[in-house]
């Protein structure tokens, strides 16, 4: 029986891949205010339906001054977690193991990663710009799996946002809170999925 393996990317995988406060203190605002100025558009740029170019335009008018550069792609520099890294190549050695990306992510940070291969390690990527909807929906999880072909309980997904797993647990995902490499291979060989890790 197959598994499916679905990891997160930034705070997972990635480390320092949160850009907002340095934007904010770039942009010299609070980091409260830099969401009160974005309202309802940074989730429209997660789900796609706008770019991050436009996300700026936007962000000018409330901001009240033209942000001239796309400050997402100028501040992003994430490392990696290399523990995460070593248990999704063990997985991947794993014959009747399949092990994606499920991220809510922007076109830029997508694309920055992409191109740097950071996605390389994985089966397939699921990123929430390109399929429309975002984490916590419970449709990105279902998305997934019908692509996948593989049911609720043969799966574990692992994510560092408590809301993302319960969401996912709400449809029977067998869901792990990350929070270090070595709580995640202890968690993993509980829920005896993968004993060899």
């Amino acid at each position: 029986m197959k598994t499916l393996y679905i990891f997160d990317m930034g705070g997972v995988l990635c480390c320092d891949f949160n850009d907002i406060p340095i934007i904010s203190n770039y942009l010299g605002i609070t980091e409260e205010d830099f969401f009160i100025y974005t309202g309802e558009n940074f989730r429209k740029l997660l789900d796609g339906k706008i770019d991050s170019n436009e996300f700026w335009v936007r962000f000018s008018l409330r901001y009240g001054k033209k942000v001239e550069e796309e400050l997402f792609g100028k501040f992003f520099n994430p490392g990696t977690i290399q523990g995460t890294k070593d248990i999704i190549e063990q997985l991947k050695n794993k014959r009747d193991s399949r092990v994606v990306c499920g991220t809510n992510t922007i076109d830029s940070h997508y694309y920055h990663l992409l191109n740097q291969g950071n996605y390389d390690i994985f089966d397939e990527v699921y990123a929430s710009n390109l399929m429309g909807i975002s984490k916590p929906d419970p449709n990105f999880y279902r998305c997934i799996l019908k692509k996948e072909g593989i049911k609720p309980e043969n799966t574990i997904f692992v994510d560092d946002t408590e809301e993302n797993i319960i969401s996912a647990q709400k449809i029977g995902i067998n869901s792990i809170l990350f929070t270090d490499p070595d709580s995640l291979k202890q968690q993993i060989k509980t829920l005896n999925f993968y004993k060899c890790l």
